[in-house]
């Protein structure tokens, strides 16, 4: 049996395919429903398949693996593994983290399961899981795995814009008068994640006060680990170059990496969107 198994869920993104400890890494999917259809595990589902804005009735919804799932997976790891360690998406953004909460106390005494809410989604989660792979494949012990990723989540940070806010309303995450405003007005709303939860900080009227509102954020760090930026479908090419040359003469050494928005995250803020990812330096 081997020691310890990382298990996330599909709203996961990793900027690199190969890192050590990949292997010990498994993932729970989120199902997509839309047009009346659901898609299994998300596939044969994509980012561009989804309308700019959220309207009429065929509205997008992101289903989290049930407390059911969770217990089934949990059990079969248990098999394998002695500890199962699940980092997830923050529990403010959907209800997989609760549902696992529940299948933990479940399945007490028949598999040990430590549960972490990453405060956090896309990017931002598989740079976590990342690190705590590389912490088991490096043979440090369960709570070293904890201690670290723990730690490192207050210094993780997620920018995000959308131009039309009807999926975050839909979501539940705004009400519909502040969706009436920013879309009379034309503005681009801005939020970041604060313990997990969206927060609106600014609002801009164009891509390039994006593009600077984003640059600025960065600027705000004295070291940081990793840069990842969260393109739009379709993308923003020209921002997107801006956003990469500031941060590779500010901060030369740092990993950038540039990645599409996926499917789990998309069908909850809206394919348009774009994404800042920072993790700071200890």
């Amino acid at each position: 049996m081997s020691s310890i198994c990382i298990l996330t869920d599909s709203a996961a993104q990793f900027p690199q395919l190969g890192f050590s400890g990949k292997n010990d890494i498994r993932v729970i999917p989120y199902d997509i429903e839309f047009n009346g259809q659901i898609y299994p595990e998300g596939k044969d589902f994509h980012t561009s398949d989804l309308p700019a804005a959220a309207h009429g009735k065929n509205i997008p919804r992101l289903l989290a693996p049930s407390t059911a799932r969770f217990q089934e997976i949990f059990l079969s790891l248990g098999q394998h593994y002695h500890d199962v360690v699940a980092i997830l998406t923050s529990a403010a953004l959907t209800p997989a983290y609760d549902n696992a909460y529940k299948a933990m106390e479940a399945t007490r005494g028949r598999v040990k399961v430590t549960l972490i809410d990453s405060q956090i989604t896309s990017v931002g989660l598989g740079l976590l899981v990342q690190t705590a792979a590389e912490i088991v494949a490096r043979g440090q012990s369960l709570a070293d795995v904890e201690r670290i990723v723990r730690s490192l989540i207050p210094h993780t940070y997620m920018m995000l814009c959308t131009p039309g806010m009807s999926y975050l309303q839909h979501a539940g995450f705004v009400d519909q008068g502040q969706v009436f405003v920013s879309e009379m007005m034309g503005l681009l709303p801005i939020f970041t994640l604060e313990e997990g939860r969206l927060s609106s900080v600014e609002k801009v009227r164009n891509n390039r006060a994006l593009a600077d509102f984003m640059q600025e954020f960065i600027c705000e760090f004295d070291g940081l680990d990793h840069i990842a930026l969260l393109q739009s479908s379709p993308s923003m090419t020209h921002e997107a170059h801006l956003l990469r040359e500031h941060a590779q003469s500010y901060f030369p050494q740092t990993p950038f990496s540039e990645l599409t928005i996926s499917p789990p995250l998309a069908t909850l803020i809206g394919p348009r969107s774009l994404g800042l990812v920072v993790i700071e330096k200890p």
